[in-house]
């Protein structure tokens, strides 16, 4: 059986939103008084206390980058939180930011959207160990990347449509 992991953003990339984020504004720190916010550099909650920030993100623009596509109009920016400072990273096992209707949205190496596909909430899913939630965002990428044309998918929140991890054809 393929695993799949979820990717965060990543270091370099972190390291300049730091700076200046993708729509080209600068970083405003704050702590994070309440937690639970999903910070996409170690695809985890933030704890109460932490110091974090809110920046935009464009995902497709960076990877379409690093590989020479072209997403055209697909090319989109939206609000991801991160750590304001250097932070471990993700644990490597498990799905993370579980607990409620997510999509995965595929994409062709030409950036292109192919379609996409709901994951449906799964009760008492914060935890990675939860086997039903995790075997349905498998089931999901193994449909996505049964599809020799998809080369990546992202992991996207329903109510809002933020970008929350992506996963690679492996």
């Amino acid at each position: 059986m393929t695993t799949y992991t979820a990717r965060p953003i990543d270091p370099a990339a972190l390291k300049d939103l730091r700076t200046a984020d993708d729509a080209d504004r600068p970083m405003v720190p704050f702590p994070d008084e309440e937690g639970g916010a999903p910070l996409r550099c170690c695809l985890r909650r933030s704890e109460p206390g932490e110091r974090i920030a809110l920046v935009s993100y464009a995902p497709l623009r960076r990877w379409a980058a690093a590989t020479g596509a072209d997403p055209g109009a697909y090319d989109e920016q939206g609000p991801v939180f991160i750590h304001a400072d250097d932070c471990p990273g993700p644990d490597p096992h498990g799905h993370p930011f579980q607990g409620a209707h997510r999509t995965v949205r595929r994409y062709s190496a030409e950036g292109r959207i192919l379609g996409g596909r709901l994951v449906e909430n799964v009760e008492n899913v914060e935890s990675a160990e939860n086997a039903e939630s995790s075997d349905a965002f498998d089931e999901a990428f193994a449909e996505a990347f049964a599809d020799p044309e998809v080369a990546l998918v992202h992991v996207r929140a329903v109510e809002y449509g933020c970008f929350l991890y992506e996963v690679r054809r492996a």
